[in-house]
């Protein structure tokens, strides 16, 4: 393995500044890399190598000598989950309907990367329509965790998971309605971040709907906050995007500081979740307590959050499968059928009430946070599965 692979994405990214390595080095890199490994894993099943060596070419150089390139990521090497344009890259959004679709334009997100020195070079594999804690498709297949090649990534972020574990690129971008990157970063023991909608602008055809973010993923808590300064930032396609925080968020992260105060719960009040999992976490929270943080293990009041999410992405699926499934039913796995039919059935009585019940949820989360700093539990209630079964039941 090339070392600059094991690298840290920002030790890599200074490098690039400073002139001591160029794009096409890391190029190489990493495409040595995938070739390694990903016949087992199936983390990237499309690759744009040439695309990405072209767009090196085209960064703009900053300093008088030429070295390094503009923007956060100065041309480092990334991934780019199926569910997002890259133009003129093969996007099926795991869907065997977009099997051969390829965009004449990229989404928000992805030119928000290149305007910031990203190089895309690969689409990391993703469930269908991104649905799903287990990264499988009927276009490409499955993705295998790293760990243990049983056993599924998590989804639906999960081959960006398996790429940035495996060392197949460094940073990778993924997208979360309901646990979409912090499962698979869970599973393969890197970092997943969903950010508050609004802060990664994002391509969607309902501009109003906040379930649904982009966010980053890495190896490390600096890199992931790398690449969400990369990715943040207002842009005029997306009316909910949000102006640029304070500070970067990599500064942040460089000078962290502890919380005064933690709140800790193994299953929010309502969940089962696995014992090793809940001992895993509660181990975790002691480790704050060691160092002073006065940790207390309380939840705020979830009563009914499952039932409104299962309504509200029911209406979300409706809305975003219900005529292309008109046309192309038998194109679709069981889940994503059920789930949109389920929210043509809604009525609007249900959705209201499901509305609400969100708004009332949030109120009683920001109460319960002015009095803590934190809230930790786990990632996910259960370890990583047989990659054969299609979901957790």
């Amino acid at each position: 393995m090339d070392p600059l692979i094991a690298k840290p994405a920002r030790e890599v990214v200074a490098l690039l500044k400073s002139g001591q390595v160029t794009p096409d080095q890391l190029i190489d890199a990493a495409e040595a890399r995938i070739e390694a490994v990903d016949t087992k894993l199936n983390a990237l099943p499309t690759l744009c190598t040439g695309r990405a060596r072209d767009a090196a070419r085209n960064l703009t150089p900053t300093g008088r000598d030429g070295a390094g390139a503009r923007g956060w990521l100065a041309g480092l090497p990334i991934a780019v989950k199926d569910l997002s344009n890259v133009a003129g890259v093969r996007t099926t959004f795991g869907s065997p309907i977009f099997a051969d679709h390829v965009p004449e334009a990229s989404d928000i997100t992805v030119e928000i990367l290149e305007r910031n020195g990203a190089l895309v070079i690969a689409k990391s594999n993703t469930p269908e329509f991104g649905a799903g804690a287990n990264t499988f498709n009927p276009v490409f297949g499955a993705t295998l965790n790293p760990w243990n090649l049983d056993l599924t990534c998590g989804g639906s972020s999960g081959g960006a998971a398996v790429a940035v574990a495996t060392g197949q690129v460094w940073l990778a971008t993924g997208s979360d309605l309901g646990g979409s990157l912090r499962t698979p970063a869970s599973f393969c023991s890197v970092v997943g971040l969903r950010p508050s909608p609004g802060r990664v602008a994002r391509t969607t055809a309902n501009p109003f709907d906040t379930l649904g973010v982009q966010g980053p993923m890495a190896r490390d808590v600096r890199d992931t906050a790398l690449l969400l300064d990369a990715m943040a930032g207002r842009h005029p396609g997306d009316v909910l995007s949000l102006n640029d925080a304070p500070a970067p968020f990599l500064e942040a992260a460089e000078a962290p500081k502890l919380p005064k105060k933690v709140a800790f719960s193994a299953d929010l009040g309502f969940l089962p979740v696995d014992p090793e999992i809940a001992g895993i976490c509660r181990r975790a929270a002691q480790k704050l307590a060691a160092e002073g943080v006065e940790v207390e293990e309380i939840s705020p009041d979830f009563m009914g959050a499952g039932e409104t999410f299962q309504t509200l992405r029911a209406a979300a699926f409706a809305g975003r499968h219900a005529d292309l499934m008109r046309s192309h039913a038998d194109k679709f796995k069981p889940e994503i059928i059920w789930n949109t039919e389920k929210g043509l059935a809604l009525s609007a009585g249900e959705i209201a009430k499901a509305e609400a019940a969100r708004g009332a949820l949030i109120a009683r989360v920001a109460e319960f946070l002015r009095h803590y700093d934190l809230l930790i539990c786990p990632a996910a209630p259960v370890p990583p599965f047989d990659v054969t079964q299609r979901y957790v039941e």
